[in-house]
């Protein structure tokens, strides 16, 4: 295989030398590729990394990334989101409900057992106090042993 190199004359070159006055050389002007190479240097020596954005940085990414694979990034994520954003909004329901049905349950039962618990304590201070006056009284103490009795008595 042999390559063929062909040079290809710029159509505006005569005109450009054709407008140069006398003492006049085409190389005294700056060209586009001299300007731009100067334009260029000028903007490496500005360009600092640490001055760039996480977000310049993704834009820059845009154009070396093939768009199948932005499709296909942009698809996964969408998948991705809608799932986060269901899962949040499933987990926030079922706080909803166990929360309402602890309220609508669990708050009267609890003030039923403390209620329970109020009243089996007023009884056992009642007991304690009948059982203190019954002693008071020199009366038959309940549970205590009388002693053995000889027989006959």
């Amino acid at each position: 295989m042999v390559v063929v190199v062909e040079e290809v004359q710029d159509e505006s070159a005569p005109e450009v030398s054709q407008n140069l006055g006398e003492g006049e050389r085409e190389s005294d002007y700056e060209t586009d590729s001299e300007v731009s190479s100067t334009f260029s240097e000028d903007l490496e020596d500005d360009f600092n990394p640490d001055d760039e954005t996480y977000y310049e940085r993704l834009v820059a990414l845009k154009d070396i990334v093939p768009p199948q694979t932005r499709s296909i990034l942009y698809s996964k994520y969408q998948t991705t989101a809608s799932w986060a954003s269901w899962t949040i909004q499933s987990t926030g329901t079922l706080a909803w409900w166990i929360s309402t049905s602890a309220l609508l349950v669990g708050l009267p039962l609890a003030l039923a057992i403390e209620d329970e618990t109020r009243v089996v304590q007023q009884e056992r201070e009642m007991q304690m106090q009948s059982q203190g006056q019954q002693q008071l009284l020199g009366g038959p103490q309940q549970g205590q042993p009388q002693g053995v009795l000889p027989p006959g008595f």
